[in-house]
């Protein structure tokens, strides 16, 4: 009740300040609309917007004249407006004419320019030249050619002579005797270590015998042990059969190869079955993404169509009305052209008109005979006539210009709106029709894929049991192949040891023999090295000398070269000579054309610019007096949306309403504090019982503590039973020796294991002497040094087969990406080119295919398609020779803008060959756009050659090139080229 009592008196100083807030700006609202009334007064009275009534102004009719007022504000932005568009057109003509003067007077100085540029080329060009041509005299005079020559056939005979010595000495024959033998010596030494071998293995025989019987017993139990423990499972797989030892791994192999190639086979169904649903979401996605992109394609075409049509005309076009201002526009065209015809063949006959009646003294038109008086009426009419219809010929022209240039803005839209009907009645609807198919193929196919899959998982069931057999049963088999060869080496053992045969040569002889063979085989090697090192001689003095031969050829060589080269110089240094003379005649008479077109660029600049701050001057003092009137009407707003607030949120209401709560808060404190006190009784009431409530909480915790402590007895008595169960169950002293005897009789085993495995090792002891004996003889000297060169040289190559390998395939994945990526560039180019340059239907664009033949070479074979909707097809065999032309100038136009950005040569050679007009001229533009594109390259150079003089004028541009070269042949048949004006 306190915390209630603070919260009213905090509403209650709550609402005073509000009251006193709603106080202050009731008055301010008063003064406001004060403001508001004056405000409009002035400007009616300023403005002369009519007679006005008695202040103070209702809120309607103050709304009223503050309209009044913007109106006027409008007015006077449309009259700045339309003063500002007089004033751009009168300094557009003045500025057109200027930049006409300006246009002819630069073309003169970059002429002018252009011939001082390459006069200074050519200067540069001739000195180049006459150094060139110094330092080629400089080079032969220090050359003395006779003796080149005679030293060229000496050395020539030399090689020669040293050629036949090398084919005499037969070197190769007698290496490869030499080589076979040694060979036949090797084969003796190895047949003698072998018998050796053999009389010293009798003693390892009967050892060799126990060991191999021990080894097949252990093997037998391994066997039986498998099969044994995998029975059962056997029987399960082989349906109740359980095979012979030697067939069993056979028919467990059959078995999983039949269930393998069954996974296999439902494997690659459900990849291609879930392939198929991936390619067909993937086609419905890109469909889908086509779709799209040909309805905004179409939305931004009707934009653009239809912003174009507003800017042209002013006035708002909807995109079907297109064809019918083309026509319009057409038409008007035709009709101001043919006015200007007939006006400009009436003007050229007023002065013909005059010279008959003069001459002739009659009427031009009937044969009338005219008297003197008519006569010279007559001839002033004409003259009349035709000073005034020169002003009319200017109007009709302009009229004509502007119609034709507003026909060919239109007429340049004719492609956008051909591409927007073709979008919007052909290929959306065709997009629309394949994803509807699409999506009911898919659905098709998704069942299908479900069902592989069931079959798929019960399949792969059996294989994984199959599996588990798998590697015992390899086991098994391994075992079974090894007890047959061991039972074999213990049959073999016994029947060597019984019947061994007599009459083998002693130790000694053997070795005495060996001896022998080994120094054999050390003086054939000698020979071998010795008839090598000096082929080797000889191959590198006949190298030495051939060597020697062929740098007097190239010093022949290069001295006729330099030769030619100093006549050629000499006849560069004429040709350029003569270029120069040329180029000083053109740069005077460019220099005497300059003067007056410069004079006349200066004087147009001047009026434009005087025109230009008469007019901006008038113009600024017009906006001057808007802007101040548009201050004062936003001031005039922002207080009446003030006042307009003021209402809108209630203010006096809301006055009314924190005078009424006020009272009613100060009510409820009163009520609030005789509750407090009526609360403060009943309090002291409870303290008191709360006092008798300690006795009963220590009797509870005692309670508690008596619990827990009998839970603990009753877990310990039930441990101590558990205990003397586990005594029980351990047993007595019987249990504990029957564990000793098992326990003496593995340790009596793992002694007679010790005992053969020392028998074992004492027989490698023996051998390891033997060898050791062996190892002092001369073939393994420096055994391990070898061992290790030749195993550091095998792992060397290994690391290098594998780094070579990865970057062999890292190499051969950059380059796939490279292709890929350089064959779409490509097909993009060439999609846009064919689409701005083909004017048939039947063809909507052509592009690449590649093909990739072997996974090693990745050589590939190209193919050119052509599409229609989804249609495609080869262009081989199916398409016009005119077609073939415009695609093989389109693919040699798209490879030269993809490859050839460093290095842009593009050269051209009868490209209308087979184009009709329409063709022609698109071609025509594509080349006009990629020189448009290309000009500010510095490498970048097209060459065309072309009997088509309409396709030449097309490309060839004033802004492009200054001259052409023209190839002919005179009466002699010899070709002249000659040089000529892009226009003339």
């Amino acid at each position: 009740m306190d915390t209630k009592i603070k919260f009213l008196e905090q509403n209650i100083d709550a609402y005073t300040a509000e009251i006193t807030n709603l106080l202050s700006e009731a008055g301010a609202h008063m003064s406001r609309m004060n403001e508001r009334d004056s405000t409009i007064q002035k400007l009616f009275a300023r403005h002369n917007l009519g007679s006005l009534p008695n202040a103070p102004f209702s809120n309607e009719a103050a709304l009223n004249f503050i309209n009044r007022i913007r109106s006027r504000l409008s007015d006077l932005e449309r009259d700045l407006e339309d003063k500002k568009k007089s004033d751009e057109l009168a300094l557009k003509m003045a500025w057109d004419s200027y930049l006409d003067a300006n246009d002819r007077w630069k073309n003169i100085e970059a002429q002018k320019q252009a011939k001082m540029e390459i006069k200074a080329g050519i200067l540069k060009h001739i000195k180049e030249k006459e150094n060139e041509r110094d330092s080629f005299e400089l080079q032969i005079s220090n050359l003395n050619l006779s003796h080149i020559d005679e030293r060229e056939n000496k050395m020539r005979i030399e090689v020669e002579r040293k050629t036949n010595q090398l084919a005499e000495r037969e070197f190769e024959i007698n290496i490869r005797q030499k080589q076979s033998e040694l060979f036949a010596i090797d084969q003796k030494i190895k047949a003698l270590n072998r018998e050796k071998d053999v009389l010293a293995g009798d003693s390892e025989d009967r050892v060799k015998l126990a060991l191999k019987k021990a080894e097949l017993e252990n093997h037998k139990k391994k066997h039986k042990k498998i099969i044994d423990e995998y029975k059962d499972k056997i029987r399960d797989v082989l349906k109740g059969r359980l095979p012979l030892d030697r067939d069993l791994k056979k028919e467990i192999t059959q078995a999983l190869r039949a269930l393998l190639t069954e996974f296999d086979d439902l494997s690659s169904k459900s990849r291609e079955a879930d392939k198929e649903v991936n390619m067909l979401q993937m086609k419905i996605q890109e469909v889908t993404d086509n779709l799209s992109k040909h309805r905004k394609d179409v939305d931004s075409k009707k934009r653009f169509i239809e912003s174009k049509l507003e800017s042209l005309n002013q006035q708002i076009f909807s995109i079907d009305t297109y064809q019918k201002v083309l026509d319009s526009a057409k038409e008007k065209r035709d009709v101001q052209k043919s006015k200007y015809n007939i006006a400009d063949g009436m003007r050229q006959m007023f002065d013909p008109f005059e010279r008959v009646a003069r001459a002739h003294h009659v009427c031009p038109c009937c044969e009338r005979p005219f008297s003197a008086e008519e006569e010279d009426e007559f001839v002033k009419k004409q003259r009349v006539k035709a000073a005034s219809s020169a002003e009319h010929m200017k109007v009709l022209s302009l009229e004509s210009s502007n119609a034709d240039s507003y026909f060919q803005q239109l007429d340049k839209l004719r492609m956008v709106y051909e591409e927007y009907v073709k979008l919007s009645k052909e290929t959306i609807p065709v997009a629309e029709k394949n994803l509807h198919e699409l999506t009911e193929e898919l659905n098709q196919k998704s069942q299908a894929f479900d069902d592989v899959l069931g079959v798929l998982a019960q399949i792969k069931a059996d294989k994984e049991s199959v599996e588990a057999l798998v590697q015992p049963v390899e086991t098994a088999d391994r075992l079974f192949q090894e007890i047959q060869l061991w039972q074999k080496q213990v049959d073999d053992l016994e029947y060597m040891l019984d019947s061994r045969g007599q009459g083998v040569r002693t130790m000694e002889e053997i070795q005495l023999e060996l001896s022998g063979s080994l120094s054999t085989k050390d003086n054939l090697q000698n020979e071998l090295e010795k008839l090598r090192d000096e082929q080797r001689y000889m191959e590198n003095d006949l190298s030495n000398i051939q060597i020697r031969w062929h740098t007097l050829r190239e010093e022949n060589v290069k001295a006729a070269n330099t030769l030619r080269d100093v006549k050629k110089a000499e006849e560069e240094l004429e040709h350029l000579m003569e270029e120069k003379g040329q180029l000083d005649l053109d740069e005077k008479l460019l220099a005497e054309a300059s003067g007056p077109l410069s004079k006349e660029k200066e004087k147009l600049l001047s009026d434009y610019n005087d025109l230009k701050v008469k007019l901006n001057r008038e113009y600024e003092e017009q906006a001057e007096q808007k802007i101040n009137f548009q201050q004062e009407i936003e001031m005039l707003l922002k207080i009446a949306s003030k006042i307009k607030e003021y209402y809108d949120l209630r203010k006096d209401e809301r006055f009314k309403e924190l005078q009424e709560k006020k009272s009613q808060s100060e009510s409820e404190v009163k009520s609030c504090k005789i509750r407090t006190d009526e609360i403060l009784v009943e309090l002291d009431r409870f303290k008191d019982i709360v006092r008798n409530q300690d006795q009963i909480r220590r009797n509870i915790e005692d309670n508690l503590n008596y619990r827990e402590t009998k839970a603990k007895v009753d877990k310990f008595a039930s441990e101590i039973e558990s205990l003397e169960e586990r005594v029980l169950k351990i047993g007595g002293v019987s249990t504990f020796e029957t564990e000793l005897g098992k326990h003496l009789l593995e340790r009596d085993r793992l002694l007679s294991e010790v005992n053969r495995c020392q028998g074992t090792m004492s027989v490698y002891q023996t051998n390891i002497s033997r060898n050791k004996i062996d190892l002092k003889q001369a073939q393994y000297k420096d055994i391990d040094k070898r061992h290790f060169d030749q195993l550091i040289q095998l792992k060397t190559t290994e690391m290098a087969n594998k780094d070579l390998d990865r970057y062999y395939n890292a190499l051969d994945k950059a380059l796939m990406r490279f292709h890929t990526m350089k064959m779409e560039e490509i097909n993009k180019i060439i999609r846009e080119l064919w689409q701005q340059t083909y004017r048939g239907q039947d063809i909507d664009y052509i592009r690449i295919h590649s093909d990739s033949e072997g996974a090693g070479t990745r050589s590939y074979s190209y193919k050119v398609l052509m599409q229609t909707g989804d249609a495609e097809l080869e262009m081989r065999g199916r398409c016009s020779a005119g077609q073939k032309v415009l695609a093989s100038l389109i693919i040699r136009l798209a490879l030269a803008e993809t490859f050839c950005l460093n290095c842009g040569i593009l050269a051209l050679d009868e490209p209308t060959t087979n184009l009709d007009g329409p063709n022609a001229e698109s071609l025509a533009a594509a080349l006009h756009r990629i020189m448009e594109d290309r000009k500010g390259q510095e490498n970048f150079q097209l060459i065309v050659i072309t009997h088509d003089e309409r396709f030449a004028q097309l490309i060839g541009q004033r802004q492009h090139a200054e001259k052409y070269y023209r190839v002919a042949k005179d009466d002699h048949q010899h070709s002249i080229i000659e040089a000529q004006e892009i226009f003339d």
